[in-house]
């Protein structure tokens, strides 16, 4: 974890900003795999190692901001405990640690919150997503869990998204971390993108080069040859000749925060004309897109020009035809990238988003669109230095897209659907980075991942 005064200084911001009232911060519990003593392995909410940075179950924090008290819920070991788990510290020496100087057991938890709700506090909570969570909340309200989300506090969301959308110097250095370990297990795939792999060797492989250097992947590997499916999580297929690899993976650094990388792979190790057609439209889209980061730029901006280079890209191969800036203002080029060009990184590989997407993403100046394709962009607002958030466009060929509008007859001034069809069976491409917004510029962060066609070939060989 953190040295304490790093945890002291988030709480400390965090009531200023919120001003009174008592913060509720319930940890994770375990979670049965298949019967309740084979469990999944642990991993603890994002807001409580934000503020708290304890990382085992059952435990539960309280912020009392008219009082200022910080309290951590938890009850030390049994000797069971011990003889199962092997000594453990006291749960005094673990608040210790992330600076709070007082705990008490679960048991008292409940009486704490009816004791501030008795004095007319108000009580604040961010939204639960994990049907535990929204019980154990219901239970100490007085309320059905049915309403539990709508009565989570919408002062102490946008609190809590001010503070963790800035990273601090120890949380990109965390970043770094697992996009290192991100290098080695989209190099290790790439080498073994070759005709007659079934895909499942490589997930498992990369997968465990993860939990070897750090911990489980940040989310389920994405790792197929039909990219076109954009989060495609079956692993059965046999890799073949004139097919991308498409792997979208990132590692979980030792601290719980996330990588998140793509890379596409044609597989065999060598582009044919078609595919380094497509390829180098996607990368030159990564690249502007890149090239365009800067403090005070809104990402809604970023992703317009990442998908006008691929709709000019297309026009030049004569799939898409006509005025390109007006077929990207009506949404045509969204028929190939159907999604938005990135979103928030952090402890979460979606940062904050169960906090609300709108919330981290949108504010007061920048809304978000209703326009296929673009209505999927996590991130519209403007950049501010310290903000970590992917750069991942693509092009897709999604066979049941487009014979949807061609059947509708959408957008024909601007696609040729005749020569679409040549590239029904081409499947998809991504290339995706992790970009630190710097004072004057950005920062693509990490040991650079082979992306050009030239790198990709070589290590790919």
């Amino acid at each position: 974890m953190f040295a304490p005064e790093v945890y002291i200084n988030r709480r400390k911001r965090l009531k200023e900003a919120m001003g009174s009232g008592v913060l509720l911060f319930p940890g994770n519990t375990e979670a049965a795999m298949n019967y309740p003593a084979n469990t999944y392995p642990f991993r603890q909410d994002s807001n409580f190692l934000y503020f708290f940075g304890l990382d085992m179950p059952d435990l539960y924090a309280m912020i009392n901001v008219d009082e200022d008290q910080e309290i951590i819920f938890g009850n030390d070991v049994s000797m069971d405990d011990v003889i199962w788990m092997g000594p453990q510290p006291a749960m005094l020496e673990r608040a210790a640690r992330v600076g709070v100087s007082q705990t008490m057991p679960l048991k008292a938890y409940p009486d704490m919150i009816r004791k501030a709700m008795a004095k007319g506090q108000k009580i604040h909570f961010l939204p639960p997503y994990r049907g535990e969570a929204a019980i154990q909340l219901a239970e100490l309200l007085g309320k059905k869990p049915a309403e539990i989300k709508s009565m989570a506090s919408e002062a102490l969301i946008r609190a809590v998204v001010a503070l963790r959308e800035v990273k601090e110097e120890g949380e990109i250095k965390e970043i770094e971390r697992a996009v290192d370990i991100s290098y080695i297990m989209h190099t290790t795939a790439m080498k073994m993108a070759k005709p007659g792999v079934v895909e499942r060797e490589i997930s498992g492989t990369i997968e465990g080069i993860s939990l070897a250097n750090g911990n489980p992947v940040a989310f389920p590997v994405i790792l197929t040859i039909n990219g076109q499916t954009l989060h495609n999580h079956y692993h059965g297929n046999t890799l073949k000749e004139g097919r991308f690899l498409v792997v979208d993976a990132g590692a979980e650094s030792p601290l719980h925060y996330a990588g998140d990388i793509t890379r596409s792979t044609p597989v065999g190790g060598k582009f044919d004309a078609r595919q380094r057609e497509i390829y180098q439209i996607v990368l030159d889209a990564n690249m502007t897109a890149i090239q365009g980061v800067r403090p005070g730029v809104p990402n809604k901006t970023l992703h317009i020009k990442a998908v006008t280079t691929i709709a000019a890209g297309l026009k030049q191969l004569g799939l898409m035809k006509g005025d390109v800036e007006e077929a990207v203002n009506r949404g045509a080029h969204a028929l190939f990238m159907p999604h938005g060009l990135g979103h928030m990184m952090g402890l979460d590989v979606h940062d904050m988003e169960g906090l609300g997407e709108n919330y981290v993403g949108y504010d007061e100046e920048i809304k978000r669109s209703d326009q296929f394709g673009l209505a999927s962009l996590r991130l519209g607002k403007r950049l501010k230095p310290g903000f970590v958030f992917t750069i991942e466009p693509g092009i897709y060929f999604i066979p049941a897209l487009i014979d949807q509008w061609k059947a509708e007859g959408k957008f024909t001034e601007y696609i040729d659907y005749s020569k679409v069809e040549a590239f029904r069976d081409f499947g998809g491409v991504r290339v995706e980075d992790d970009v630190l917004v710097t004072e004057d510029g950005y920062q693509v962060l990490g040991k650079p991942i082979p992306k050009t066609v030239d790198e990709v070939e070589k290590m790919a060989k």
